[in-house]
């Protein structure tokens, strides 16, 4: 007697159960499924097929019925498994297997066939965490500790590589289990920096996944640093990278100042780039040191470079140099600016006449009235001041009427300007 039975697999993938169950009734000669047989009953006729059944879970067994595991129930009460299992045919989605029927059918009868399938020979798998797909950056010092999950079925064999050779045992150790390999250091060194291979091989089959570390520590100092020039409020340095940056690339220099009075340092530039600087803003009278820090991703360097000379803010002599000036001459003979005006006075009230002279040196003034010179008459007073000529007549009457005359004389000349002057008398009502 064969019982045969068609299961489909699905496609290969690792994210997959690793076997799979269909439940396959017994069958009839015809095709359809058989009554169970009671106990001493014939079994049923061989060389049936049974119709291809779809994939499915593992049915949960019928709380009611007795099972194999049940220590209450003879071993006699259950079947036997089925004999002479065989694979009849294998296309790109099923696959064909008969088998016969098992020799002890047990109390109840025959309930039916579980088919399990269990795929093997398939690709292993790799899954890196994320933080360790770039470089996987450590401090000497610090433990190195790569969790690298794989998937397999059977369990694959794993292997690890540094820079394409294998592992130095005294220093790296490796834990592999079922599911993931764990690289472990306990204090890395920058030796340790590199790419660690993973490879995980299954029958032929294989995956590799490669992480790059590189351990870092603090740069040295610059190499050496040196006092270009001072002037004014300023100093110019200059410094030689570090011969060591930590096995890592510089973020920079940190540049440091110190009075010699109070011996306290003060930054004046972080992550600075260059190699030379110019540090302003010094105060008179002090006298400076300057440092330079390296800087990577550990921090600043354990040490600076240090100036050995001191740079001496002195105050600078101001020398005078007067320019050649040629004193100009205002010497001018005299001028009217403003000339006199003739004017109409009334009897018994004071009248001033007045001009505008401009003369180097100061001109002497003469009045006269009609070409006579009223110098020290009382009736009269003569003013002069910053070039403003006035004649003062007192409380004059139709006699003082006339032609005035205002002379200008210096050593370089002399000038004259005049006008008439009318004292009318009242009119009579």
């Amino acid at each position: 007697m064969t019982e045969q039975a068609t299961s489909e697999v699905p496609a290969c993938g690792l994210e997959e159960t690793t076997s799979e169950s269909a439940r396959v009734p017994p069958t009839g000669p015809s095709g359809d499924t058989a009554a169970p047989q009671a106990p001493g009953g014939k079994q049923a006729p061989g060389g049936e097929r049974a119709s291809e059944p779809q994939e499915s879970a593992p049915q949960p067994p019928d709380p009611a019925a007795p099972t194999a595991t049940d220590p209450a129930l003879p071993r006699e009460d259950f079947p036997s498994a089925p004999l002479l299992l065989a694979v009849e045919d294998v296309s790109e989605s099923s696959v064909t297997v008969s088998w016969e029927p098992p020799e002890r059918l047990g109390r109840l009868g025959l309930q039916g066939y579980v088919l399990e399938l269990r795929r093997e020979g398939e690709a292993p798998k790799i899954r890196v965490p994320r933080h360790l797909r770039q470089t996987y950056i450590r401090q000497v010092g610090e433990s190195i500790n790569l969790q690298i999950p794989f998937q397999g079925n059977p369990r694959p064999q794993a292997l690890w590589t540094h820079n394409g050779h294998a592992l130095d045992s005294q220093r790296v150790s490796v834990r592999t289990g079922d599911q993931d390999s764990i690289l472990f250091i306990r204090s890395a060194q920058r030796s340790d920096s590199g790419c660690y291979e993973l490879t995980v091989q299954l029958k032929g089959l294989e995956a590799k996944a490669a992480i790059n570390i590189l351990v870092i520590e603090k740069p040295g100092p610059p190499s050496s640093i040196r006092l270009l020039d001072v002037w004014s409020c300023n100093a110019a340095l200059e410094w030689t990278p570090p011969q060591d940056t930590g096995n890592t690339e510089l973020l920079g220099y940190t540049v440091q100042k110190a009075d010699k009075k109070t011996g306290r340092w003060f930054t004046v530039l972080e992550r600075y780039h260059p190699t030379t600087c110019t540090v302003s803003d010094l105060i008179v009278g002090n006298s400076y040191s300057f440092r330079v820090f390296s800087e990577n991703l550990c921090g600043l360097s354990a040490s600076a470079a240090v100036t050995k000379e001191l740079a001496h803010i002195v105050k600078t002599d101001v020398v005078a140099k007067p320019k050649s000036f040629v004193e100009r001459d205002f010497s001018e003979a005299p001028s009217f600016t403003q000339p006199l005006a003739d004017h109409t006075s009334t009897p018994g009230y004071s009248t001033q006449l007045s001009c505008s002279v401009r003369a180097s040196p100061k001109p002497k003034i003469i009045w006269m009235k009609n070409k006579m010179d009223i110098q020290g008459d009382p009736k009269y007073r003569a003013l002069s001041e910053q070039g403003v000529c006035t004649l003062e007549i007192r409380k004059p009457s139709p006699f003082d009427s006339g032609v005035y005359t205002c002379k200008a004389i210096n050593v370089l000349g002399e000038a004259s300007v005049d006008c008439r002057l009318e004292v009318k008398a009242s009119a009579t009502h």
